[in-house]
């Protein structure tokens, strides 16, 4: 029981920390392009992850990897890393941090969507009012629609990402329910190949940049902590947690971006996008309810 217990408080500091993360690259992307950004936080935190599984009992897994393996692990690196995180730092840089969360969170309507055509995982009657809900709470949030000249390519990378996410997520789950390799390895490959993919592009379209003190703080917070370490802390929770508990526990990021973004970015919430906010958040939580086997991944923040 105390081990439950401590993984549920664990599993909510990591959503917690992920949470954060919107904050801190809020206050980066003042003066770190964003893909360049986004490619350093993941190229390090993915040297972070291999020196761990360097020093680990399941290094020799990975001569064990098919090059059908390799290719699906770079493959959901490109989409995961480069598309769908990449696709997060870009947005932040046009949109307030609590619009992006609530087009994020449709990332959970994609996923149960491309889980009847790629998993033959059918949604419950609950989850279709899960996924009508949302989109009501989407339309109020939105309602009247005014999207600012200098926001409408923020509003269009978020709709792409949120369809990479969906994908990376179902190839993830694909992958991952088979138990066949280590999610430490899964990780690791695919960490790697986005954010070398993510460092890439950005040293290739976008300004080297002049990163001062604060800048690799943020950095090397955001590789190091909330995600190399907040990974590894996530994966133990998921030993011991249910799938339907760590999902309501994921969902709660939700909750947490928009309070952050209210404290330190000085985002502000109408009445009416605070009942929108949490329309899409219930019908959010509702289409994760579903109980499906413990996954060994996550997308993190």
């Amino acid at each position: 029981m105390k081990s439950h217990r401590a993984a549920i408080f664990q599993a909510l500091f990591v959503v917690f920390l992920w949470a954060t993360s919107w904050v801190f690259v809020k206050i980066g992307l003042k003066d770190i392009p964003p893909v360049t950004f986004a490619g350093l936080r993941y190229f390090l935190a993915f040297l972070c992850l291999s020196l761990i599984l360097l020093f680990s009992g399941i290094k020799s897994e990975i001569n064990q990897l098919s090059r059908k393996m390799w290719l699906k692990l770079i493959l959901l690196g490109i989409l995961l890393y480069a598309g769908t995180q990449g696709a997060i730092f870009v947005t932040l840089s046009y949109l307030p941090a609590v619009t992006t969360n609530l087009l994020w969170s449709f990332s959970t309507v994609g996923v149960a969507v491309l889980g009847v055509f790629w998993l033959a995982e059918r949604p419950t009657w609950l989850q279709w009012g899960g996924i009508a809900l949302a989109i009501v709470g989407a339309i109020i949030y939105f309602t009247p629609v005014f999207i600012p000249q200098n926001q409408t390519v923020g509003v269009i990378v978020a709709l792409a990402g949120v369809i990479t996410n969906a994908v990376s997520a179902i190839m993830g789950r694909e992958i991952n329910r088979s138990e066949t390799h280590h999610p430490l390895i899964v990780t690791v490959i695919s960490m790697g190949a986005g954010s070398i993919f993510l460092l890439l592009a950005g040293f290739t379209i976008e300004e080297p940049p002049l990163l001062n003190v604060q800048s690799w703080g943020i950095i090397l917070w955001l590789a190091l902590v909330n995600t190399a370490f907040a990974f590894t802390l996530w994966n133990h929770t998921l030993r011991i947690l249910t799938a339907t508990e760590s999902s309501i526990i994921n969902g709660t990021m939700m909750i947490w971006i928009p309070i952050l973004a209210l404290m330190f970015l000085g985002e502000t919430l109408t009445s009416k996008e605070i009942i929108g906010l949490v329309v899409t958040g219930a019908g959010t939580l509702i289409v994760q309810l579903k109980k499906r086997s413990p996954e060994t991944t996550s997308i993190e923040s």
